[in-house]
């Protein structure tokens, strides 16, 4: 994963330059349309284009023709030095992906992620992706049972993304049966997760409480804090919503044990609805992190519940591989160049002392 923050710093050190470059130039032609204009005015005041130009006036145009010129040599040079730093960014990338396998292509729209050489080969061809890892892959790895769980795989991938229709499409061309309790669960994480998104509490908020007896015996907060952004967000209507927050504050009960210093907080801040509550010392309360980390906790509890793990196995899978294939093939031609083949020649074993 090296690597890939790599990447992300160079594209960070593109981006500034671009915006750096284009203040810079805004700038520029900003002072250098005003000298002319200038310049313009000042011509025009000595009699127009019939008079013949003093020795001075004409030093003065071919200052200002330098100058334009200078100018323009300087920004171009400027842009070619962002060119440079675009191509870097290629590289970075390229880095990245040399030693990844063609079962695992990503295309940029995120449509597929398959090692079907029909659906990779144009990408793979285009991106001039480095594939050769048979020198450190096990012969016959991708047996049809191998290929069949992989598959498999990328579907539950596709699941919780909420790419259903990549992942139906998938399940066509690999000849799999995936049944419909399967698939519901994913639809209706992703269905809540994207009401989330939008800041509507009610999805989750009905999921947490027909769920509640499970996830109390997890311990889970999900349903409290659920409750305790909607909660604020009436608070953020003011007086008008004074009522039916107190109204609603008969949800925090059960949870009055466990957060009981949290709900001293959410009813104290209530003296301060007419003056509101981004100008009181409750303000933290309106911190919209927190929106974030009510999608991040429901995915945690709701994968809990489901016998999941919380990030996709075929996620871990890949960034395991982006780590260890790139080092394992160093090895392998290391060994060749230095002609000490017999040094690794089993495949299911690691070149180096695990000790």
């Amino acid at each position: 994963m090296e690597q890939c923050l790599n990447v992300e710093r160079e594209l960070d050190k593109v981006l500034q330059k671009f915006t750096t470059y284009g203040q810079h130039c805004d700038r520029t032609l900003e002072e250098l349309i005003e000298y002319t204009s200038g310049l313009r005015q000042e011509l025009t005041q000595t009699g127009g284009q019939d008079v013949e130009l003093s020795g001075t006036l004409s030093l003065v145009l071919s200052q200002c023709c330098k100058r334009i010129k200078d100018t323009v040599q300087k920004l171009a040079s400027d842009h070619k030095d962002i060119h440079c730093s675009v191509s870097r960014v290629g590289k970075a990338i390229d880095r990245v992906f040399r030693h990844v396998s063609p079962f695992f292509i990503l295309t940029v729209d995120a449509k597929y992620c398959s090692f079907y050489p029909r659906m990779g080969q144009n990408f793979a061809t285009n991106q001039n992706f480095d594939a050769d890892i048979n020198g450190v892959a096990l012969d016959g790895c991708w047996q049809t049972d191998s290929q069949r769980l992989l598959s498999e795989v990328m579907v539950e991938h596709f699941f919780r993304q909420g790419m259903l229709d990549v992942a139906e499409e998938l399940c066509q061309e690999a000849g799999l049966c995936i049944e419909g309790n399967q698939k519901e669960p994913f639809v209706e994480l992703n269905r809540i997760l994207e009401a989330l998104r939008v800041r509507d509490l009610r999805p989750a908020l009905e999921w947490a409480v027909a769920n509640r007896e499970m996830l109390m015996t997890q311990n889970s907060s999900l349903e409290f804090k659920l409750h305790r952004l909607y909660f604020i967000s009436l608070l953020m209507g003011g007086t008008e919503n004074q009522r039916e927050a107190l109204q609603y504050a008969k949800n925090f009960q059960p949870f009055a044990l466990n957060h009981q210093k949290d709900i001293q907080v959410l009813m104290g801040s209530l003296v301060y609805l007419r003056q509101g509550i981004a100008n009181s010392p409750y303000m933290h309360l309106l911190d919209s992190n927190q929106w974030a980390d009510i999608c991040d906790i429901f995915t945690r509890d709701a994968c809990s519940l489901l016998g999941l793990s919380v990030e996709s196995p075929l996620s871990v899978s890949f960034s395991a591989g982006c780590i260890a294939l790139p080092a394992l093939i160093n090895i392998k031609a290391v060994i060749e160049q230095r002609q000490c083949t017999g040094v690794w020649n089993q495949k299911d074993e690691l070149p180096v002392s695990a000790y």
